[in-house]
C-alpha cells in the first residue's frame, strides 16, 4: 500500500520540529503531493504533522 500526502495547510508560524518533518517527508510548498510507501517511519512522521497534511491511501 501506498501513501499520497498533500500538504494543506502553511508552516508558517509551526515549532522546528514540524517544519523539519514536512520538510522530510519531502514536502516542499502547500498543495504539494507526494508518494510514500507504507512504512512505519512514514507513518511516524505522518501523525506528527497530521493537522498539516491531506492522506490518502493508494491500492497499488
Amino acid at each position: 500500500m501506498k501513501f499520497k500526502i498533500t500538504q494543506v495547510k502553511s508552516v508558517i508560524g509551526r515549532p522546528k520540529p514540524q517544519r523539519l518533518t514536512i520538510r522530510a517527508l519531502g514536502l516542499k510548498r502547500l498543495n504539494q503531493s507526494i508518494i510514500h510507501d507504507d512504512k512505519p517511519e512514514i507513518r511516524g512522521m505522518m501523525n506528527k504533522v497530521i493537522h498539516l497534511l491531506k492522506i490518502e491511501e493508494l491500492d497499488t
